[in-house]
Formats: C-alpha cells, structure tokens, sequence
C-alpha cells in the first residue's frame, strides 16, 4: 500500500502494523503541530510547549549535524531511522533522492507531513531487516544519526552491530559513504553526572550497561574497529559540541576547539543531572593532553566502503 502525503510517498508494503517504538501521546502532539503549521513558526511553538520530544524532533539546530556536509543534487541517500524527520528535511534540500527507512508508521507520518513540500522522499515503514532485500545497492551516503546504538533492534544475530554495518555496505555504490552520529560512550558528560541517554541511568554506558539491554554506544577505538571489521575505512572522526542531537559547533582532529571554547555543558534538557565537576575546566585539561577525541560527548563518523 502507498500513500501519498503531499510530495511524499510512504510504503507500507512491510509494516507489521504496530508502532513498537514510540514517545507515546507526544508523538500525536508532534502530528498536530507539523500538520497545522508551518516549520517558521516551530522554535516558537518549542519555546511555548517547553518539551524535550517536541524540541528534539522539531528544533533547526537538528540541522546543524548534517547540513554542512558535501552532499550534491546528484546524489541518492538512504537515511536509516528516519523517525519524526529532523534530518530527512536537510538531506532533501541538499541530494537528488532520499529513501527514508522508518519503523514507526506514526513517526513517518510526522515526517511526511513536516517535509511533505520535498518532491524527491520517499519513506518506507517497517523493520529494516524487512525492507532491506528491496533496497538499491548504489547508494552516495547512507545515514546513521541516532540509529547505530539500536543496531540490536534491527537485526537479530549473535553480532547484531557488525552485521548491521556490513548489510548496510552492500548497498552503498563503489566509494559511497556511511555517515553515522552518535553518543561516545566515555562522553565527558557521563562522568560528570549526565544520565545515559537511552537508559536514564546513571553511569550505564561508563560501567558497560550492566542493567540494561537493547542499546549500546561505543568508545572511539571501538567505533574504529567495528567499521574495520565491517569492511569500511574510516574516513574521519568529527566531535560535534554539546553533543550531535543539538549541535551548535562540529570540531576535528584538524580543528580541535581553544582553550576555554567549550563552556555550554550545562544544557541538558532531556534529564535531570548531577554536577560533579567544572566540565569546562576538565575539558581545557584533556585539551591539553591531546584526549578531547576519547572523551568529546558525540561522534560524527565518515567511513567509505572498502
């Protein structure tokens, strides 16, 4: 079953007809607001609702983690757990094509209608190890923002993580690119008294997710491995700031930030959280030393298809 909201095409062909991931009654909120009004009016329905899911799924600083990348109008991207469509509006102004893969029916319905203005998306709901067989095999960039740390959710194996990425691989085009966004495990943040983000638990990822299950991020040596493993070269390691949900700044390893430059760590809306030390002082020092890249909140990987 297609149908059509706007420009946008969404398929429904492997949708098992449940939403198993879900905000819950916001996501109905989410649906009303991007269906009556318009994106120039969101930052001021965000800053009346003073919601985390409604700014998180509605902000244009989402934006910022992609929007600056190279893509070209002649490119196809596949963007994997597309959900409300923060970024699926950025990648259609700047590529050809967007195929948007998606398990929630609620979520794409949200995103077809906030982009439903884009003549080039299409979203395909359901399981991705579903979809993935129907999938071209020439894709210019397949995303990850958000998604990898889920892999588990997505395919069911014994090494779900690498399995994940080496699927994905085949169908990027020769030199295609993977561009994956997520937490750092040894985040900064964590130590200093942030929730685990998926889990609302205290230091759960620094202790190795010892209660929970479904969900995990990586150290950069660990993210590194599993790509080598998955038959991808790692192209480049970015570092967004405060982390990659909210950036205001992306840093490299060939523009690392100046001492002092790194003083909004306060601003955690998602959860309350502990204040352990002056994150900005211990920043400088890792700076310093030459270990900003171990322990930045959020990495924003670029790997090519080997």
């Amino acid at each position: 079953m297609i149908e059509h909201v706007g420009n946008v095409s969404l398929d429904y062909a492997k949708y098992a007809g449940v939403d198993y991931y879900s905000d819950g009654e916001v996501e109905d909120e989410l649906l009303d607001i991007v269906t009556n009004h318009n994106e120039d009016e969101f930052n001021s329905i965000i800053a009346q609702k003073k919601k985390w899911p409604i700014l998180y799924h509605l902000s244009d600083i989402r934006h910022n983690i992609i929007e600056w990348y190279p893509i070209s109008k002649e490119s196809k991207v596949l963007e994997i757990g597309s959900g409300c469509g923060a970024i699926t509006g950025a990648l259609a102004k700047k590529a050809g094509h967007v195929t948007c893969v998606e398990l929630s029916k609620k979520r794409s319905l949200i995103n077809a209608n906030r982009n439903k203005a884009y003549n080039n998306i299409e979203i395909k709901v359901g399981n991705f190890q579903d979809i993935e067989p129907e999938l071209l095999e020439d894709y210019d960039y397949i995303t990850l923002i958000g998604v990898l740390e889920y892999g588990a959710a997505y395919i069911k194996s014994d090494d779900s993580y690498r399995e994940f990425l080496s699927i994905i691989n085949k169908h990027l085009k020769k030199g295609g690119k993977l561009i994956i966004a997520i937490e750092n495990k040894y985040g900064l943040k964590y130590f200093a008294g942030c929730k685990e983000d998926h889990t609302s638990r205290y230091f759960e990822g620094l202790e190795g997710y010892p209660t929970s299950s479904g969900v995990k991020t990586f150290s950069k040596n660990a993210l590194s491995k599993l790509l080598r493993d998955s038959n991808y070269k790692v192209d480049k390691f970015y570092y967004p700031y405060p982390d990659y949900k909210l950036p205001t700044e992306i840093f490299s390893d060939d523009f690392l930030p100046p001492k002092g430059a790194l003083v909004n760590n306060r601003l955690n809306f998602d959860n309350n959280r502990l204040v352990l030390f002056d994150e900005s002082k211990v920043f400088d020092s890792l700076l310093e030393d030459g270990m900003f890249s171990e322990f930045a909140n959020s990495f924003l990987v670029v790997a090519r298809k080997e």
